[in-house]
């Protein structure tokens, strides 16, 4: 299975100086030196979340760009690759894609939840860390050892179903949960304040924000050594399919990770990009690999065997 190397050598005493530079810049609100990813409490440090961290940073992101600013992001999304590099060495990542209008309370975000604790119990989930399928996928790998307690937590989680039009209550019904019932198993999300107005889900345990997108969205990928299952989603899951699909095109048949597409006649019918990635796989060592199943108990079941 493929695992990118995510970090390039050691920073040299030039970039050091630059990490020290920027870190002493009191208008920057992240740490550009972190030597850890970040957790939901440090992301959301504030009652209200117009005042967090992740806000602040946000804010930060869309204004005009210096070139210590520019510095600043580049130097923080290094930092967050090591320490990525750092958490998933020994741990087998199994990703999920899907979209992110997936309100708490619909049945597509209770089968994201039952994938994502049915793959918890043999891998670490990740996700792309935003709402929707995203968190759904998250929270069933924090439960995936206590089914029962899963399907309590969805009943609560469905009396906000999204952010809109509070984050403040989104995200504090989920870390009420979350105090109810701490020791979950790790997961890990991989969110970016490009899209600064899908706020990260508190049920990834560690989270890889970065300020660059294409960045994030190659690396998600690529961490994901166990295989990737994309449920139904829009413009952002049918480029990580394909994204996906490039890296897999042009493995040996050792570095070849799963494809699960969920959804028979979501992806042949309503977004038809099985038939595509089927023509594409024809002949190539990943053939084998791609699959197109009707539910996610058959994801599920395709991932923790192995076929």
């Amino acid at each position: 299975m493929r695992r990118r190397k995510v970090v390039r050598g050691e920073p040299d005493e030039l970039v050091l100086r630059l990490e020290r530079r920027v870190a002493a810049a009191p208008e920057i609100p992240v740490d550009a030196a972190r030597e850890r990813l970040y957790s939901p409490g440090e992301l959301y440090d504030t009652p209200a979340y117009a005042d967090s961290l992740d806000a602040r940073a946000h804010d930060w992101a869309r204004a005009p760009r210096t070139p210590e600013d520019a510095l600043c992001r580049a130097l923080h999304d290094h930092a967050i690759d090591v320490a990525l590099e750092q958490w998933v060495a020994g741990r087998h990542l199994v990703g999920v894609m899907g979209g992110h209008r997936v309100d708490r309370g619909e049945a597509a975000y209770a089968d994201a939840a039952r994938l994502g604790a049915g793959l918890g119990r043999d891998h670490v989930v990740a996700t792309g860390g935003g709402p929707g399928a995203m968190e759904a996928a998250n929270l069933g790998g924090h439960f995936a050892d206590a089914p029962d307690t899963l399907a309590d937590a969805l009943e609560r989680l469905a009396a906000v179903p999204s952010y809109h039009p509070s984050v403040d209550a989104w995200v504090g019904l989920a870390f009420g949960v979350l105090a109810d019932h701490p020791g979950g198993r790790d997961s890990l999300g991989i969110p970016t304040w490009h899209y600064g107005h899908e706020p990260p889900n508190p049920f990834a345990t560690a989270i890889a924000k970065y300020f660059r997108n294409s960045l994030r969205e190659a690396i998600l990928l690529e961490v994901c050594d166990a295989g990737i299952v994309f449920l139904p989603g829009v413009g952002g899951t049918v480029q990580e399919i394909f994204q996906d699909a490039c890296e897999n095109y042009y493995a040996d048949e050792e570095h070849v990770a799963p494809m699960v597409l969920v959804g028979t006649s979501y992806w042949t019918e309503e977004l038809p990009a099985w038939p595509l990635l089927r023509e594409l796989a024809r002949g190539r060592p990943m053939e084998r690999h791609v699959h197109l199943v009707p539910d996610v108990d058959a994801a599920t079941h395709l991932i923790v065997s192995g076929t």
